[in-house]
């Protein structure tokens, strides 16, 4: 919990009440490999921090998965549009590892907005994170060449080219893996 702490307060300084809450009501999910958070057809109820493990979000198209996200140590993780609407997603997100997650419910996270101030500052510089990571994949899906979303993927989140199976990976690139590995061959 000490790095979910440290994270939040790296982004703006939690107050003590605020630290107590935290402490009182944050829970600990653990997901073992091939576990699913949340699964297509469910709300999405939880927002949690990954404290260890790695994540993908992922969607169906005629019965193909779709990568959209990966999310690793450090990262928060929701199902955006189920979470802040409460409805059903369209999405699910499963452990690609074993993963120990933080997190708190929706109801939760609402007091914590109206209550302690300063953590709406820190949700929106959350939000502005993640927003901006969207719009770089949107433009990197619609104007990019594969080549040069696997040399972005390397630059930025080589991690993820270790960590995650060569068919997710694909995946998330829009491609098949026949290309994935010819382009990784030019790397």
């Amino acid at each position: 919990m000490e790095e979910l702490l440290k994270f939040l307060n790296s982004i703006y300084p939690l107050q003590d009440n605020l630290k107590d809450y935290l402490t009182k009501n944050l829970k600990t999910k653990e997901l073992n490999k091939k576990d699913y958070l949340l699964k297509k057809g469910h709300v999405s109820k939880d927002i949690c921090f990954i404290n260890k493990g790695l994540l993908r979000c992922f969607y169906l198209i005629d019965e193909k998965e779709v990568c959209s996200w990966f999310m690793k140590e450090g990262d928060v993780i929701v199902s955006v549009e189920s979470f802040f609407k409460q409805t059903v997603s369209y999405e699910a997100i499963q452990a690609l590892d074993n993963c120990i997650l933080y997190y708190i419910t929706y109801d939760e996270l609402q007091f914590i907005f109206r209550n302690f101030m300063e953590f709406n500052f820190i949700g929106r510089v959350i939000l502005q994170q993640y927003y901006t990571l969207s719009e770089q994949r949107l433009y990197s899906m619609r104007m990019q060449k594969a080549p040069d979303r696997y040399a972005y993927l390397m630059e930025n989140h080589a991690e993820l080219i270790q960590r995650v199976p060569s068919k997710f990976l694909a995946s998330y690139l829009g491609i098949t893996e026949v290309t994935l590995s010819n382009i990784k061959g030019n790397f």
